[in-house]
């Protein structure tokens, strides 16, 4: 039976004391991928630096890979929103994605032929290997954020979360960025992926959790997916549901 990855009871998280998301209940096997959808600003990336453990939990418990989350951190792979690479450093594709090496080699200890492999590989992966030279700045959007999921992967990660991955990125980038999420997840790693994109969340999660202040539903995306669920926790949007397609209008 696949092991629990990630396990929050009762979870209320946020900052300094001050709750941001509330009432979060859900489980992730090893394997599962988890789409935490909501609009913005409704806590998606709080939730997921409380897994990181970046972000307090205020109340109920939080397992990550039967750690604490701060504990399971050298087991989790992390692809934040925007990069916090300045896309004018002058560092290549390479010396991105092997930082995402150095919490096995010290920042003192040079790269060894292994590390460099697992560099080549996760750049291949990615479909970036012919890059690796390359100035990350001058890459565009989409290959930037794919040379940080390389980043994230280089290490092996067993539980990898994403900050609303697809933002901004070109439609090569996201399919070879889903490609490599089935890949992992066939492979037995958990993800978490924040989105609003409601077609990514369909495709792509076993598991999807309504998240705008509060958990409003989790369940598979059938159950949760629907008109009733997503005017709750969009704010009583209205939502088209003609030809199959699911459109939330602001109101």
């Amino acid at each position: 039976m696949a092991t629990a990855a990630l396990r929050l009871t009762g979870v209320n998280v946020g900052y300094q004391g001050r709750p941001v998301v509330t009432g979060v209940d859900l489980e992730l096997r090893s394997g599962q991928r988890l789409a935490l959808v909501g609009p913005n600003g409704a806590g998606k990336s709080t939730l997921i630096k409380a897994v990181l453990g970046l972000a307090e939990i205020l109340a109920g418990t939080a397992t990550v890979l039967d750690r604490t989350p701060d504990r399971a951190r050298s087991h989790t792979g992390y692809v934040p929103q925007t990069g916090n690479l300045d896309p004018d450093f002058p560092i290549s594709v390479r010396q991105v994605v092997m930082m995402g090496r150095y919490r096995r080699l010290g920042w003192w200890r040079p790269a060894r032929s292994a590390d460099r492999q697992a560099v080549a590989e996760a750049l291949d992966r990615v479909g970036l290997a012919d890059r690796a030279r390359d100035r990350f700045g001058l890459l565009s959007g989409g290959q930037r954020q794919r040379v940080l999921l390389a980043r994230a992967i280089v290490a092996r990660p067993r539980l990898l979360l994403l900050d609303e991955p697809f933002n901004g990125v070109d439609a090569v980038s996201q399919d070879a960025i889903l490609r490599v999420l089935r890949e992992l997840s066939a492979d037995g790693t958990a993800l978490v992926l924040s989105t609003h994109d409601l077609a990514v969340a369909r495709d792509l999660a076993d598991l999807v959790c309504l998240v705008n202040g509060r958990q409003w539903a989790v369940g598979t995306p059938d159950e949760t997916l629907t008109a009733g669920p997503l005017r709750e926790t969009y704010a009583h949007a209205a939502l088209d549901l003609a030809d199959g397609r699911m459109v939330l209008v602001e109101p």
